[in-house]
């Protein structure tokens, strides 16, 4: 989103507030500044109040700092989001504080001010917000305020801005030492309503939570309305300097990218991608400016934790070459961001630093095209494209009324690499087994398919569902949304033997993820007459998509797999059929054996690029399946002469272990197949089938 022009609205409601006691007034207060990203960026800012309470060991009336707590996003957070300290607890630390050299070991001391054994870790900004002598602060980070921050003169331009109401402090890496430089500068400006702190953003206060809001949205108001009239009629970053491709081509030239790039920094650690060519994006990458600003780095923190300090911009001019060219210059410019990243750690490094972190760039920035970020999931890739964005926006606008001014390089280290957050690092979650990878799954809004994606989300893979079924695809992909995060999934609409529609659906995969790890070919239909019966077209049918199909979408694959230079897991989904001939079912049973064979054909080929293929068999799953709600079902109960309805009970009997078979038992074999625990396993079947012993392979 484009730097603000539009004036924020005042949404406060004095009728809903009213019903909230102080601190729900609080979170009433974040969400609503969280909500508009011109306001704060996702999990950037703070918002605090101080709150009568009554303490439960003494009974006594005391004051609560509330503050919203180390990791959490204003926007979307609940009550449980904010630390709670003992107020008079953190003026209490004024005494321990041996100076700047020493602020890191103030933090230790802040769970010892905790009120009500609140478990929610506080933040570094705590301090900030506890030394100001008011009920109700806003530590927000919109961009059209920043974009003051970043200037050469930042100083001079917030006083045009807002006279005497904010004041500026200079950049200092929050903390202790900001806290009591905040505490002074309210004490000395008691007339002030806020602060802009260089570099950085903005600090607001007030006497209640109405107040507070209010004056928030008012400066930030103030600094849309200056910018907007500074920057009437000035072409962004310095005009245009080439010509953007059309919106279709610049998506197909980044599903094409995407993988190249994914190949040459996957190796470690896998990434998956995040494509963005949004206005803002498009006004920065075809400009006069690139190649000036981008270099400078980001100036907020937040930013820059997320987007590294600077981006890698490809060369490229899309009236002069094409996505091969691109292609061709990728090796020798991944390598030189790399040795640059690492030059800057040497450079910068203190004796106690932690270990370089990974020195590949996190933000692409391709001329005409747009912007690609990758990251160790979709959802950080997405937000530090939304970072970055931020910081185009501080860009245009700084560079617009002054000179930009990214944070020094060694500042810029100091945050990065600060022992605090690499602590926060270290307490991350260990990744799950599929994390960093794609899946894509054909027939994924039938049963198998539909378990089988349930069960690669669960285990951290993004998901992509494709299906000929368009409304069972919608119902499938709102239902994983909600269970596993709307950047965990998506869906195509494709049908497994038209060809272009398979490779279009594998160029949206990368468009979407930057490629793709695993194919789960689960296509199917079913079709049951005796021999004499089985019409040519039924024959064509049950060939075109239980073998073509299969042919087409792991061909697809493979071109993506061997772009990649990742490796790739193929698990085609067959049937005891393919092994174990039935009555009244020749054509199925046909397709479902050259499925098995297509499979270790593939898995010959494939083993020199680390791509494995391995086919899962099941037999007679009926829960949940698309298949067995139609003529299948009564087919084949004829050919057993028995009722539609035993047919279940018939196939547990039958097999040796008299067991159903059920879509999640199947999904286990392919998870197995699919991840690294089956790294040394290429070019087998796997029987799903409760024991048929006509099926054992021999």
């Amino acid at each position: 989103m484009a730097m603000a022009e539009t004036l924020l609205e005042n949404l406060w409601d004095r009728e809903a507030a009213g019903a909230l006691d102080e601190a729900g007034r609080l979170l009433y207060r974040s969400n609503l500044l969280g909500s508009d990203k011109r306001i704060t960026n996702y999990g950037g800012g703070n918002t605090s109040a101080k709150v009568a309470e009554r303490d439960p060991l003494t009974g006594a009336d005391v004051t609560v700092l509330w503050v919203k707590g180390s990791g959490g996003d204003v926007g979307t957070m609940k009550r449980d989001g904010f630390a709670t300290l003992y107020q008079d607890r953190l003026e209490a630390l004024r005494v321990l504080y041996r100076g700047e050299a020493h602020e890191d070991e103030m933090v230790a001391l802040l769970p010892h001010c905790t009120f009500n054994l609140n478990a929610r870790a506080a933040s570094i900004d705590t301090p900030l917000h506890a030394f100001l002598p008011y009920r109700h602060v806003d530590h927000m980070h919109p961009d059209a305020v920043i974009a003051i921050a970043a200037t050469q003169n930042s100083r001079s331009i917030t006083q045009k801005v807002f006279g005497e109401e904010i004041g500026w402090l200079p950049w200092r890496r929050p903390g202790f030492q900001l806290g009591l430089d905040l505490a002074r500068f309210a004490a000395e400006n008691p007339e002030a309503k806020g602060v802009v702190l260089g570099s950085h953003g903005l600090f607001t206060w007030g006497d209640t939570a109405e107040d507070c809001y209010a004056t928030t949205i008012r400066i930030i108001n103030k600094a849309i309305t200056w910018f907007a009239e500074e920057t009437r009629g000035k072409p962004a970053f310095g005009g245009p300097r080439l010509q953007l491709l059309p919106p279709g081509e610049r998506r197909a030239l980044a599903a094409r990218l995407m993988p190249e790039i994914r190949a040459r920094i996957g190796a470690d650690e896998r990434k998956i991608g995040h494509f963005d060519d949004q206005p803002a994006v498009l006004d920065f990458v075809g400009s006069h400016d690139l190649g000036r600003l981008a270099p400078l780095g980001t100036s907020c923190p937040d930013h820059f934790l997320r987007t590294k300090i600077r981006p890698l911009v490809l060369d490229f001019n899309p009236a002069m070459g094409d996505v091969g060219t691109l292609v061709a210059g990728l090796d020798a410019a991944v390598a030189a961001y790399r040795e640059g990243y690492a030059a800057y750690y040497k450079r910068c490094r203190h004796e106690g630093s932690p270990a370089m972190r990974d020195p590949n760039a996190v933000v692409y920035l391709v001329p005409g095209v747009g912007m690609i970020t990758f990251a160790r999931d979709k959802a950080t890739a997405r937000i530090a494209a939304e970072f970055y964005v931020n910081a185009i926006n501080v860009m245009r606008g700084a560079s617009a009324v002054d000179t930009y001014e990214g944070l020094p390089e060694q500042e810029a280290f100091d945050i990065e690499y600060w022992l605090l957050e690499e602590a926060k690092l270290q307490r991350m979650p260990k990744p799950k087994p599929l994390a960093g990878r794609v899946a894509f799954i054909t027939g994924g809004a039938g049963g198998i398919g539909r378990a089988t994606a349930a069960r690669l989300l669960a285990e951290g893979a993004c998901v992509v569902l494709a299906d000929i079924d368009e409304t069972a695809l919608v119902e499938t992909r709102v239902k994983f949304a909600e269970a596993y995060g709307v950047d965990q999934v998506r869906t195509v609409t494709m049908n497994v033997t038209d060809e272009t529609a398979v490779a279009a659906a594998f160029a949206e995969a990368s468009a979407e993820y930057g490629g793709v790890d695993i194919l789960v070919s689960n296509a199917g239909i079913s079709s049951s007459a005796p021999i004499e019966e089985t019409e040519l077209s039924m024959w064509n049918r049950n060939i075109d998509i239980l073998a073509t199909g299969y042919f087409l979408v792991s061909r697809e694959a493979f071109r993506l797999f061997r772009r990649q230079k990742l490796g790739g897991a193929v698990v085609f989904i067959a049937s005891k059929n393919g092994l174990a001939a039935s009555p009244n079912a020749a054509a199925y049973c046909t397709a479902k054996a050259a499925e098995i064979h297509l499979a270790r054909c593939l898995a010959l080929e494939g083993a020199d690029a680390g791509i494995r293929v391995n086919t899962v068999n099941p037999d007679a799953v009926l829960q949940g399946s698309k298949i067995w709600t139609g003529e299948w079902r009564e087919q084949r109960a004829a050919a057993y002469n028995m009722a539609p309805g035993e047919l279940e009970e018939h196939y547990r009997k039958r097999s040796m272990l008299k067991r159903s078979v059920l879509p999640a038992d199947i999904a286990e074999a392919v998870y197995f197949l699919a991840g690294d625990q089956s790294a040394k396993s290429t070019g087998n079947i796997v029987n799903v089938d409760a024991g048929n012993a006509q099926s054992f392979t021999r």
